[in-house]
């Protein structure tokens, strides 16, 4: 008889399920991303010299100065050099972006550039609990990617922060975005 069982892991829920020795893991979606205008601030840092605070309460100081938003939701996107990854270092810098999606690029205020997210493939997971925690993304890149049937692609990583967003809130919600292409 195969049993089942919901478990939380630092505060993301997982669905398990036993047969033989073999554990299934809930598997992301994998949507096909259209063109997105953003505008926003960015700053290089590094995980080891990470200014995302810096970055986000810059933005939402301005935020109100977008008037042609297209979406209530806000994006956390990350630039990451093609080996970024490979291997590790949480030292090596990357670009980071506070934005919000806009219909056109007619009004880009003071102190605020314009970003233009490429159409294209990614694997979408549910993170549920503080911005803080990373088990989901360690689960992403050591777990799920290895795993499946795509590699990383040379697009913008991003977390698409809706009306269920918390910040560092146990009940938080967010969407992970991961661009892939599917391997050789």
């Amino acid at each position: 008889m195969q049993s089942s069982t919901i478990f939380t892991f630092k505060r993301k829920w997982f669905y398990l399920f036993n047969k033989s020795d073999e554990v299934f893991m809930l598997q992301p979606r994998i949507e096909t991303l259209q063109e997105k205008k953003l505008i926003g601030k960015r700053l290089k840092m590094s995980f080891a010299d990470n200014k995302t605070g810096e970055l986000w309460r810059s933005f939402m100081l301005n935020r109100k100065a977008i008037i042609n938003t297209a979406s209530i939701d806000l994006y956390s996107l990350q630039l990451y050099a093609l080996d970024f990854f490979n291997p590790f270092n949480p030292h090596a810098a990357f670009e980071k972006w506070a934005a919000v999606e806009v219909a056109d690029f007619d009004h880009i205020p003071d102190g605020m550039e314009a970003f233009t997210l490429n159409s294209g493939l990614y694997a979408v997971f549910l993170h549920k609990g503080s911005s803080t925690d990373n088990s989901t993304f360690q689960y992403i890149f050591s777990t799920w990617l290895p795993n499946s049937e795509y590699v990383l692609d040379d697009r913008p990583h991003f977390e698409l922060l809706g009306d269920k967003y918390k910040n560092a809130d146990a009940d938080s919600e967010e969407e992970i975005w991961v661009p892939i292409v599917r391997k050789s």
